[in-house]
């Protein structure tokens, strides 16, 4: 069978036109950093206490301190994670991308 065409294009027109539509179907690494960040964010506001924003961005060990550091102040330490919270969801994306995950900078 014959592939069909869309009159008016050429071969090389219609692929660029079918490479143009799929593309928004594509993951975006800006997008995913985004969603991290304010996840982190709320997760720090929320439960800083805990440490589960560390965890989310990849700091066990910082997650693991944050944890001890509550328990042994009786829930005094949280306030470091509101703190955080409020940092994360104050920074652009790009910064926020630039300092905590490619920086890898684990407090404040």
């Amino acid at each position: 069978m014959e592939e069909q065409q869309n009159p008016g294009y050429d071969s090389t027109q219609q692929q660029s036109r079918n490479t143009a539509n799929e593309s928004w179907n594509q993951p975006s690494h800006q997008h995913n950093q985004e969603n991290k960040k304010i996840l982190a964010g709320i997760l720090a506001i929320l439960l800083g206490g805990f440490g589960i924003h560390k965890f989310i961005l990849g700091y066990t060990q910082e997650g693991i301190i944050q944890i001890i550091i509550t328990v042994v102040t009786c829930g005094i330490g949280s306030i470091i994670g509101l703190i955080e919270g409020i940092i994360y969801l104050t920074k652009s994306d790009e910064e926020f991308y630039q300092t905590y995950q490619v920086g890898k900078k684990g407090w404040f």
